[in-house]
C-alpha cells in the first residue's frame, strides 16, 4: 500500500484527521456492532453525562511496523481490561475485549498508508475512549454511550536524543485516597494541568505526586507511572491503588526480570530514601521510558546517574522494550497481536 505523503521524521504528537474512525453505540442495554465511518466528528447530547459529570474514560496504545512489513498491537488486551475497570469505576457498561482488539484492528487497517514505516521511529497511535451520551441532566449514569476508536500517526518521543529530564515534586495531588486514581478518567488528567504548568513555570519537565494522604511516598511522575534501579540492581516501581496501572509499568517489571536479570519489585517507595538509586525514570505509552537526571524535593536536588546523560541500565530497559514492541526482540507469549489484513472486511 503507498503510504500517506508525509515526513515521517518531522512528526510530533499531534492531531490529524485520517481515513476513518471506529463508532459503536450502546442502547438499551446493548452495543451495536459499530462501523467505520469517514467523518472524525460525532453528534452528542448537550445535557451528555460526559460534559457535565465527566462520566468518560479513554486508553492509548500504538500500532507498530516490524523490519519485514508487519504490523502488529502491543498487548491491546491489557488496555481493553483497563478500559474494563474504568467503565466500572464510573458506571459505565463495559466494552468486551474481543470487540476492543477488533475495533483497533479495523482502525489500523483502514488507515494502513498512516502507519508509519519501519525505521523512522514513529507510530500509529491509538485512542479509544467511551462516554456517556444521552438527554440526561440529573446527575447519574447516562442512558446511551459511545464507544469509539481513531488513530494518528505520531513521531518518536525523543527528538532530541534519549536524554535526562528534570522533575520537582508536586505540591498538589493526583488523586484522592480511594477515588479514581487507579482509572484512566479524564477528570485525572484535567486536575493535573495546573500542577504541570506550575513544574514547568519552575524550570522542570513535570512534577511527581506524592501520596495523597501523607505525602511521603512516591505515586506518579506527571502523567506517567515511576521507576527505580537501585545501585545492586534492584527494579522497584510503586505500589498503590490510586496510581494508573500502566501497560508499559507492567512489561518493564517483565522485562527487568526476564530479559535483564533484575530483581523487579512493586513496592513502597519513601521519597525520603530516593537516593538509593542509581538511575530513575517515568514510563507510559507515548516515550515508552523517560529518564529523571534528578528530583528536587523540599528544596533539594537528588541527581541520578547525570543530568545529561541517560544511564546504561535505563538505556538497556528502553532498548529492550522498544525493540520487542518494533517486532526486532521475540516478546513474552501473547503480547503481539498482528494485523491480519481482513479484520475490516
Amino acid at each position: 500500500m503507498q503510504k500517506a505523503n508525509i515526513n515521517w521524521g518531522e512528526l510530533g504528537f499531534k492531531y490529524q484527521k485520517v481515513d476513518k474512525v471506529y463508532v459503536s453505540r450502546w442502547k438499551d442495554g446493548r452495543w451495536d456492532d459499530g462501523v467505520l465511518q469517514d467523518d472524525d466528528k460525532i453528534s452528542i447530547s448537550i445535557s451528555a453525562t460526559a460534559l457535565h459529570y465527566g462520566q468518560q474514560c479513554f486508553e492509548g496504545l500504538k500500532a507498530y511496523t516490524t523490519k519485514n512489513g508487519d504490523i502488529q498491537l502491543f498487548r491491546p488486551d491489557m488496555n481493553a481490561k483497563r478500559l474494563q475497570n474504568s467503565c466500572k469505576r464510573i458506571l459505565m457498561p463495559e466494552v468486551p475485549v474481543d470487540k476492543f482488539i477488533d475495533a483497533c484492528l479495523k482502525v489500523v487497517e483502514a488507515n494502513e498508508r498512516f502507519v508509519p514505516p519501519y525505521g523512522t521511529g514513529a507510530t500509529l497511535y491509538l485512542r479509544p475512549f467511551v462516554i456517556g451520551n444521552g438527554d440526561n441532566i440529573g446527575a447519574g449514569p447516562a442512558p446511551e454511550y459511545i464507544f469509539c476508536v481513531f488513530g494518528i500517526p505520531v513521531g518518536p518521543y525523543f527528538k532530541g536524543g534519549f536524554k535526562p529530564v528534570k522533575m520537582t515534586t508536586a505540591k498538589y495531588d493526583r488523586a484522592a485516597p480511594y477515588g479514581t486514581g487507579g482509572v484512566k478518567v479524564g477528570g485525572n488528567y484535567a486536575c493535573g494541568m495546573l500542577p504541570h504548568q506550575v513544574a514547568v513555570e519552575e524550570g522542570f519537565a513535570d512534577c511527581i505526586y506524592l501520596d495523597p494522604e501523607t505525602h511521603t511516598t512516591i505515586e506518579e511522575a506527571g502523567t506517567s507511572n515511576f521507576f527505580g534501579i537501585t545501585k545492586d540492581n534492584k527494579f522497584i516501581t510503586p505500589d498503590s491503588p490510586s496510581i494508573l496501572p500502566s501497560i508499559t509499568r507492567n512489561s518493564l517489571l517483565t522485562v527487568a526480570r526476564d530479559y535483564l536479570g533484575m530483581e523487579a519489585i512493586e513496592g513502597e517507595i519513601k521519597i525520603d530514601e530516593v537516593d538509593q538509586f542509581e538511575e530513575v525514570g517515568a514510563c507510559g505509552t507515548a516515550a515508552v521510558i523517560t529518564p529523571i537526571g534528578s528530583i528536587t524535593y523540599n528544596g533539594k536536588k537528588h541527581i541520578f546517574h547525570s543530568e545529561e546523560v541517560a544511564g546504561t541500565k535505563i538505556t538497556k530497559l528502553y532498548e529492550t522494550l522498544h525493540g520487542i514492541q518494533f517486532g526486532d526482540i521475540e516478546a513474552p507469549e501473547g503480547w503481539i497481536v498482528k494485523l491480519q489484513k481482513e479484520c475490516a472486511k
